[in-house]
């Protein structure tokens, strides 16, 4: 995980601007706590496998603490996070302009944006009239807690509104880290294979919903969309499936209609004042 692997946040910037994870701070989005980082990400190449297994424990059980914090500001305002998980190049953010378009006359919609460099996929989801706020992760593999946090500040999504998180492009170290979302949504595409389920089994063992993309594609590939479903069924029987092309359309209706159930949910925990009850990302007391 992250703590070999030699991916960084020193780099790390928001909106083009420089974020230090190395000294105490206070968010001003009610964490009630401060953060004090050092390294959060202590690469352990060369270390024994008891001192990787210990920093790496107290990286997630730090980045948990502040993805519960984060959470708990999501309740209390109606809000509801989306984790959007994928390789690179499976049309995460092709799906976020087009659910965009058809729901911001219904539900308000902002996005942070996840990746190693440039501003490009926050200048497509902007150009829709969404407010979005990019993170560049330098070297790092994938997006955190803390991290969100910090955008969060920016961003300030409006009460009963709907944030989508599109994560770096990478299917393994993001199925770790919890932001604080309601749910990871996968996105996996035609173009790639019917066994990634059983490749990276932890991302889809983590996730409640599969967007099977591309799904235009299909008569001209050599691709078993019934044995990709009956494999991420393998990793996780509970986990749904939607096959959709975001380009052409085509099951967008089901997304949307998922989309907006999870937000009457997150509305309906506001309401009954759910914010310090504990909640979890899967509770169904809603």
């Amino acid at each position: 995980m992250c703590t070999t692997c030699g991916c960084g946040t020193d780099q790390v910037t928001i909106d083009g601007k420089a974020h230090s994870h190395g000294h105490d701070h206070d968010h001003g989005h009610d964490h009630g706590h401060h953060h004090d980082h050092g390294p959060a990400h202590s690469h352990a190449a060369g270390v024994g496998a008891d001192r990787a297994v210990a920093v790496e424990t107290a990286i997630l059980a730090k980045n948990d603490a502040e993805a519960n914090a984060n959470r708990r500001g999501f309740t209390a305002k109606g809000i509801l996070a989306l984790n959007l998980v994928s390789s690179p190049g499976s049309g995460k953010t092709t799906l976020l302009v087009e659910t965009i378009k058809r729901l911001s006359g219904d539900i308000p919609i902002a996005v942070i944006e996840g990746d190693q460099q440039t501003s490009n996929d926050a200048d497509r989801i902007r150009a829709t009239g969404a407010r979005a706020v990019q993170i560049n992760t330098g070297k790092g593999c994938h997006l955190d807690a803390h991290m969100v946090g910090h955008a969060l500040e920016t961003l300030a999504p409006a009460q009963d509104s709907v944030l989508m998180i599109e994560n770096v492009g990478n299917l393994v170290c993001p199925s770790a880290f919890d932001l604080g979302e309601a749910h990871k949504v996968v996105v996996l595409s035609v173009t790639e294979g019917e066994d990634k389920p059983l490749k990276y089994p932890d991302m889809f063992a983590a996730a409640d919903l599969m967007i099977l993309n591309k799904c235009d594609l299909l008569p001209h590939l050599d691709f078993d969309a019934d044995l990709c479903e009956a494999n991420a069924r393998r990793i996780n029987p509970a986990i749904q499936v939607l096959r959709v092309s975001a380009t052409k359309g085509e099951g967008l209706d089901a997304w949307l209609d998922w989309v907006k159930g999870a937000a009457r949910v997150a509305r309906a925990r506001r309401v009954r004042g759910a914010v310090g009850t504990g909640c979890g990302a899967r509770c169904t007391c809603a």
